[in-house]
């Protein structure tokens, strides 16, 4: 069971981060400083250590030199994001902005236990030593082990040869593809492989950001620019100077930081916001949406100048219903790090399992399938996987049961959040929203529902359920 050290110094921030790792199979030790963290612990003892970047007395980056290769994961408040990155380049394995998501955290921690085992058990003179992998790896002897994408159907083959060209150069690059297929593995992998792989790779989710904060947080802001900018900060792109900035669905990027995301990309410059000042960047641009934007460029709702720019390099993803036995292989893959990561037996699918998988659409794609195999790992409880732990219908193929909870929650569609018995989890999703969003934030919304704010935002593009423009300020 892998060994966790929380220092953080406030208690009920501390408290609530140990309870949800150790309902995850985790092993947690705490400290609420890192001087208490030495006198207590043996440091490099840990498998992952996470910690708030401000604590009394020495910040969490002191604890990068002390864990001695030991994984840092750093949490930061969000206000204080570039000190964040600032961390990364110190040594910090990855960092995590506060509040944080529950499933954002987890997946966060078993990627980077996950980096580490893999670093473990690979040769030490393996030339993709420095090459991260996606967490759904094939086995070494595998043409794509590099790419760290599992799949072998011939879209993902073609997907795998076209990664390899592209990587080594500077393009810009646009990544299509529906939710949950993986659109930031292919950012990643094209960042690892690529002369920048040692730079940071910085990943925005352009939807997950309140349209007034956008423009500051990619591209920073003088002192006084705006109410409440009482000091000078850098911005994401100049922290990915010499990197790779990752813009996830960059068609909910509002016009304004359009134009001066096409300077970025035509002069190679920034200008902070309430600067006259210009300073060069140096950033490779990767982009990703689910969105035509084409059509959105016809439409005056997306630069036409800046889609042309982005469109160098299109990489689309294709949907896991697509990809024909793919399915099989990568539930297996999720099915071998589940029942490894809470020290279960080895498990296998039955039969029906296997149908339900293989016939099943999931809307949500690969997300949707790694939530089903969790939860189908924590409620087995002889060797075999049968097709009602996985909590599917392929009769319905709209539900999706994971969204309203934690990984791991055995809560279906019949479940104490539903009204009525006749109102399934999408209309409940519709109703809820359109009943609070006059007088709940987003960040409210998706915690009532038990969701992240990605999630809520995709849910609400895919049902048409737009955000209702209202006196009610979203929580960054």
């Amino acid at each position: 069971m892998p060994h966790i050290l929380i220092v953080e110094d406030e208690t009920i921030i501390r408290s609530a981060l140990r309870r949800l790792l150790e309902r995850n199979q985790y092993q947690v030790s705490e400290a609420g400083s890192v001087q208490e963290a030495q006198e207590r612990y043996s440091i490099p003892g840990f498998d992952l250590i996470v910690s708030d970047l401000r604590l009394p007395g020495a910040p969490g980056t002191e604890l990068i030199k002390l864990a001695e290769g030991t994984p840092v994961l750093i949490m930061t408040s969000y206000a204080s994001l570039r000190s964040a990155v600032d961390s990364m380049k110190m040594g910090a394995v990855d960092y995590i902005a506060k509040p944080f998501d529950h499933d954002e955290m987890l997946q966060a921690v078993a990627r980077i236990l996950r980096d580490r085992q893999e670093a473990r058990n690979a040769p030490a003179t393996a030339a993709a030593s420095n090459v991260r992998g996606s967490g759904a790896e094939k086995p070494a002897e595998s043409a794509n082990g590099e790419i760290g994408i599992i799949g072998s159907c011939a879209a993902m083959q073609d997907l795998y040869s076209k990664i390899r060209k592209v990587a080594p150069t500077d393009s810009n690059v646009l990544v299509q593809g529906e939710s949950g297929t993986g659109k930031e593995l292919v950012a990643r992998a094209l960042h690892n492989l690529s002369r920048r792989a040692k730079a940071p790779l910085i990943s925005v989710n352009c939807a997950a950001i309140p349209e007034t904060l956008i423009e500051s947080e990619l591209f920073g802001h003088e002192k006084g620019a705006f109410t409440g900018a009482s000091a000078g900060r850098a911005g994401l792109v100049e922290a990915a100077d010499g990197g790779t900035l990752f813009l996830d669905e960059i068609g909910e990027l509002p016009l304004e930081a359009q134009a001066r995301l096409l300077r970025v990309l035509q002069e190679g410059e920034i200008r902070r916001v309430g600067s006259v000042q210009s300073q060069k960047v140096d950033v490779r641009l990767i982009a990703a949406t689910h969105r035509d934007l084409k059509t959105l460029a016809k439409t005056g709702q997306f630069r036409e100048d800046l889609y042309y720019r982005l469109h160098v390099i299109a990489l689309k993803l294709p949907a896991l219903r697509e990809r024909g036995n793919d399915v099989l292989e990568i539930a297996q893959a999720f099915l071998v790090r589940q029942y490894s990561r809470m020290g279960r037996e080895p498990l296998r699918f039955a039969h029906d399992a296997e149908q339900a998988i293989r016939h099943y659409p999931w809307p949500g794609n690969v997300r949707e399938l790694e939530n089903a195999i969790e939860r189908a790992v924590i409620l087995c409880e002889g060797a075999e996987i049968s097709a009602d732990l996985l909590g599917i219908d392929i009769e319905l193929d709209d539900l999706e049961d994971d969204d309203f909870g934690l990984p791991g929650s055995s809560q279906s569609s019949s479940g104490s959040h539903e009204p009525t018995e006749d109102l399934s989890l999408e209309d409940y999703f519709q109703h809820f929203v359109l009943e609070h969003q006059d007088h709940m934030t987003e960040t409210e919304l998706a915690r009532k529902l038990g969701i992240s704010r990605k999630c809520l935002w995709e849910r609400r593009q895919r049902l048409g359920i737009p955000r209702r423009k209202s006196g009610v300020t979203s929580s960054p």
